[in-house]
């Protein structure tokens, strides 16, 4: 059982089976353990907060990568009604990595993109770990497109570590997908949410990641490379991972404090695996929240908010900015 647990949840995994042990002696044997159990729940949630309350940038991104974490389509399904997914870039074919379509939230038309991992070895297959193709990329730019013609907000959820990069997605222009993507929703006159939700990283994450507002899950990650690769190209040494996700900054605080993201969504205790419902009525009121004030705006004024926005990340002008940003300061 363990297996399906990180290791830093190991003492709280062992709880539970110890408490799921006494309900059923209790339950068999018709004896009274609530007071004991009580205790455990108790100390248990006192384990897990001490845990969560010092998570490293590593145990984040194991967090992340959660087995048990919850996917797009996960949310989909607990936010949305109505949902009708489209396949196909009308171009090539299908791509699983990416799911897209159309939906309601809260009474509300939007369009929905997402990337989704699958949960076993075949569905990851098929779905290529979440890491897009041009096609699975282009199918994205075509809902969007879509949206954006019938003036329907759109919801991007990204999780994914990193595009595709075998040789057929480099044959079928993956670089250019990427760059496509992000111009194609620079300039879309409709509002544009982005959530992390677990892993944002590399291009597969860019690429779906510019809108006019960027949120992530307390737990996610953003970064422009994973940590295993980094340490790889600057230490040859992959089993670095933990030093270089230190030196990245890549937790949603960092990227809260350096204005990469404008709201992290603070997940369940233990992490968005262990309450789904309450991970969804979070994230769900974000985006509502969101998506409100955005719908207030003109096109011409969301497209300019666009553009301020991302001209401004990574502004090296400013020399106090440059300092405090390098000293680890919120600007």
């Amino acid at each position: 059982m363990l297996s399906r647990w990180l290791h830093l949840e190991q003492p709280i995994v062992e709880l539970e089976e110890k408490i799921d042990e006494l309900k059923r002696f209790a339950a068999s044997e018709n004896l009274d353990f609530s007071a004991k159990i009580n205790r455990l729940e108790e100390h248990k949630c006192d384990v897990m907060r001490r845990i969560f309350a010092d998570l490293s940038p590593w145990d984040r991104v194991q967090m992340a990568r959660h087995p048990k974490r919850p996917y797009s389509l996960d949310y989909i399904g607990a936010l949305c009604s109505d949902w009708v997914e489209l396949h196909g870039d009308r171009a090539f074919g299908d791509d699983g990595a990416i799911v897209a379509g159309f939906a309601r939230l809260n009474g509300r038309s939007v369009a929905v993109i997402g990337n989704q991992k699958g949960r076993d070895t075949k569905e990851r297959q098929i779905r290529n770990f979440g890491q897009p193709s041009p096609e699975g990329l282009r199918k994205a730019g075509r809902v969007m497109e879509m949206a954006a013609r019938f003036g329907r907000p759109i919801i991007s959820l990204v999780d994914t570590p990193g595009a595709a990069c075998s040789p057929a997605a480099e044959e079928r222009g993956i670089s250019e997908a990427i760059a496509h993507s992000q111009m194609l929703m620079s300039r879309l006159k409709v509002p544009i949410i982005v959530v992390i939700i677990g892993e944002g990283c590399s291009g597969g994450a860019i690429a779906t990641a510019l809108g006019d507002r960027v949120l992530m899950l307390e737990h996610a990650y953003y970064s422009v490379i994973s940590p295993e690769a980094c340490a790889s190209i600057l230490f040859r040494d992959p089993a670095k991972a933990p030093e270089t996700s230190q030196q990245l900054k890549i937790t949603a605080d960092d990227a809260l404090r350096l204005g990469v993201i404008e709201e992290i969504i603070p997940e369940p205790l233990g992490g968005a695996h262990r309450d789904l419902k309450a991970m969804s009525v979070a994230l769900g009121a974000a985006i509502e929240k969101h998506v409100s004030a955005l719908e207030t705006l003109s096109p011409e004024e969301l497209l300019e908010g666009r553009y301020q926005r991302f001209r401004k990340l990574g502004d090296l002008d400013d020399p106090q900015a440059t300092t405090a940003h390098l000293n680890g300061a919120p600007v």
